[in-house]
């Protein structure tokens, strides 16, 4: 059922390259494709049992047996809530684009191969499976801004390929170093959590962590490793930016929870004070930053550098043992995760609604616009509802998961209370985009301006209903992260 979802996409992005099919079967095939990824990642999770902790689905077969490789797959509660968020994703990417009429076909082409390596990262139970997928998608999201973005592309692609492929170097060795340690050495992701090989090597556990601390914190992005973020997302297409925030980005935070946490629980908590340092860091400097532009979708891409912080806090109280407190840790890292889903969600609809702007004004810059609530009020409605969901206010999956954050991490640090100001920031930033967008009188290239068409609002709306669903109804989330969560607090305190 796995190697199907996974592999699925990538045929048809063969099929869609090598035989050449009118635009409007392209579209509809990618939205087909995507649609019964949707369905498989759906199977999955109703035939699994909530309360297990392990794999399911899982496959394994011998790959490459020299090195102690092998194409082993598999779902648990870490992973299969960022599978259904990528299907998600893919599939409201699909919608927005059915009016796509840009080189069509090697767009649903490249959109579906993309889709194919992000399923693939968060199935995978072998480290250099991981890594092919790791880096496979930083190829796709390279050719979809230098191809299909505007403005400064060839240089926002050419830094964001740079930045993260350096990072996927550094990711690369300490793979490596965790299966040199491993005894039989290994790079199978259950058999490095249980045998955690570099414990009681204290250096080595600290540089392989440092390695994969890197790679993982320029792909998240943390600070000081952001700066390709902005420009990627200015000058990446729509729909390049919505699969940017809210699936490649958690492949970095999906690394920590999967990777360096269970199989590092030294280093973990030796290194726990900076890693929550650098959360908080992000946290706050996020939000300021974002304060400060002018640009719509940069402030939006900002508020990912916030958002991801909170995830960053989470999973770096985990590693503070002393106070003893399990379920505060926890909660944090259920927090973290959840973060993750809600990330992607919000973010996601954010980029597709200011997608708009450029699409029909060619611009994102907030002094262009005023009064636009009154000829595009669907557009207000969902844009003020995804703001107040990113925002943290209750009813939304925001708050969820930065409820538990918070209540982990002030549990057991108390000192970051201080990133609560994160959250007054973002909401003064969002309010004062509405304000000066959205209300008032009708000015600039607001005016004459089309509201959302039913492509546009059902892909924001699918992304944002979502939302609103895990904000009112969490248990659907939460009774499969948290026995998992349960799982990596006990291997990160043993």
């Amino acid at each position: 059922m796995l190697s199907v979802t996974v592999f699925l996409p990538l045929a048809v992005a063969l099929a869609l390259a090598v035989v050449p099919v009118p635009a409007a079967l392209a579209r509809w095939t990618w939205l087909a494709t995507s649609g019964a990824v949707v369905a498989l990642v759906g199977t999955v999770w109703v035939g699994r049992d909530p309360g297990v902790g392990g794999l399911t689905a899982e496959a394994q077969v011998p790959w490459i047996p020299s090195i102690g490789s092998s194409y082993h797959i598999g779902v648990d509660g870490l992973s299969l809530p960022l599978l259904a968020l990528t299907a998600v994703i893919f599939v409201a990417c699909a919608v927005h684009s059915m009016r796509q009429d840009d080189r069509p076909r090697p767009h649903a082409a490249l959109f579906l191969f993309l889709e194919s390596t992000c399923l693939g990262l968060f199935v995978a139970q072998d480290l250099i499976l991981f890594f092919v997928f790791f880096d496979l998608s930083i190829v796709g999201m390279y050719f979809a801004i230098s191809r299909w973005g505007h403005g400064d592309r060839a240089r926002s692609a050419l830094t964001f390929f740079l930045y993260t492929f350096l990072g996927s170097l550094a990711l690369l060795g300490g793979f490596i170093g965790l299966s040199v340690y491993a005894d039989p050495h290994t790079f199978d992701i259950p058999a490095l959590v249980r045998s955690a090989p570099l414990q009681g090597h204290s250096l080595a556990g600290g540089l392989v962590l440092a390695a994969l601390l890197l790679g993982l914190a320029v792909k998240t992005p943390t600070v000081p490793f952001h700066t390709w973020l902005p420009p990627a997302h200015t000058d990446a297409p729509t729909v390049g930016s919505v699969v940017l925030a809210g699936v490649l980005l958690k492949m970095g935070t999906y690394g920590f929870v999967r990777v360096a946490m269970p199989m590092l629980p030294d280093s973990w908590r030796a290194w726990s004070w900076v890693i929550i340092a650098v959360g908080v860091v992000s946290v706050l400097y996020g939000a300021l930053v974002a304060l400060a532009q002018s640009d719509l979708k940069r402030m939006v891409a900002y508020t990912s550098v916030n958002h991801m912080g909170y995830v960053v806090l989470g999973v770096g109280v985990a590693g503070l043992v002393a106070p003893s407190d399990a379920a505060a840790r926890e909660a944090a890292v259920t927090g973290a995760v959840t973060q993750m889903v809600s990330h992607g969600l919000i973010t996601g609809a954010l980029f597709l609604l200011v997608g708009v702007l450029h699409e029909r004004r060619g611009t994102y810059a907030m002094g262009a616009y005023g009064g636009l609530a009154g000829p595009a009020p669907r557009l207000a409605t969902l844009f003020a509802l995804a703001a107040f969901a990113s925002l943290g206010l209750p009813g939304f999956s925001g708050f969820v998961a930065e409820f538990q954050v918070f209540t982990g991490s002030i549990a057991l640090a108390p000192v970051t209370a201080v990133s609560l100001l994160g959250i007054l920031v973002t909401a003064a930033l969002f309010l004062r985009a509405l304000q000066r967008v959205f209300t008032g009188p009708t000015t600039g290239k607001a005016e004459n301006f089309a509201d959302l068409r039913a492509h546009e609002w059902v892909s924001a709306g699918l992304l944002v209903g979502l939302a609103v669903v895990v904000g009112i109804v969490p248990r659907v989330v939460l009774d499969t992260i948290a026995p998992a969560a349960r799982s990596v607090v006990e291997l990160v305190s043993r």
